[in-house]
């Protein structure tokens, strides 16, 4: 799909995520709606997150996840139940508890995380943990909260990012106390990972139809 001359992309290099976007896109979102997340998502990566490596691809699996949820939350697409996870900077707590759920509940469940102020990467001992129970993190990074992902979830579950978590009337919320592993010696991140898996547990039965 040809798109439009448009001096939103920060980056050139961006130019053929962008077409790409707006043909997968095409019949739900004009082209101009795929550039304008694409440089947003771009600039909410450098700069609240202060990604530089892969920032172009990142960029893009970004702008598609929020046309996906955007898409979910206009109505145009159907799918399984939507959970988003939300803790500071999603580079732990977060990152776990989405990868843990995703590996235990397969296709049955649409899962995203997100941090309300977004380290530069997935802290590696959140990793270990996780690949030690079996669970691949190796795609993962953290990712800015943007209103599509919570307007598309059916349960927010927050993990101590406290009062800067939105509100979105109709969603369902859950917090789970959770300490941070940020620092924390593997033991412990074993311990915080085996707790955030207890209480997947417990989604997994609310969640049960």
């Amino acid at each position: 799909m040809p798109l439009p001359s448009s001096p939103l992309l920060p980056d050139e290099r961006l130019a053929a995520g962008a077409a790409r976007l707006a043909t997968r896109y095409a019949g739900h979102f004009a082209p101009e709606t795929v550039l304008g997340l694409l440089a947003d998502s771009y600039t909410r990566l450098a700069e609240q997150a202060g990604i530089r490596r892969h920032l172009v691809v990142l960029a893009e699996r970004l702008t598609a996840d929020r046309l996906d949820a955007l898409a979910h939350a206009r109505g145009l697409t159907s799918g399984p139940a939507r959970v988003l996870f939300v803790c500071s900077q999603n580079a732990g707590r977060s990152q776990m508890a989405a990868a843990l759920l995703a590996h235990r509940a397969g296709e049955r469940v649409t899962v995203s995380s997100a941090g309300t102020h977004p380290a530069g990467e997935v802290a590696p001992h959140i990793a270990q943990a996780l690949t030690e129970a079996g669970v691949d993190l190796a795609d993962a990074y953290p990712k800015p909260l943007t209103e599509e992902v919570v307007q598309a979830a059916d349960i927010v579950i927050t993990m101590g990012c406290g009062d800067a978590c939105p509100v979105v009337p109709g969603r369902r919320y859950l917090d789970w106390p959770v300490p941070d592993p940020d620092g924390a010696p593997i033991a412990v991140v074993r311990d915080i990972r085996d707790a955030i898996d207890a209480h997947i547990t417990e989604l997994l039965i609310l969640l049960a139809p």
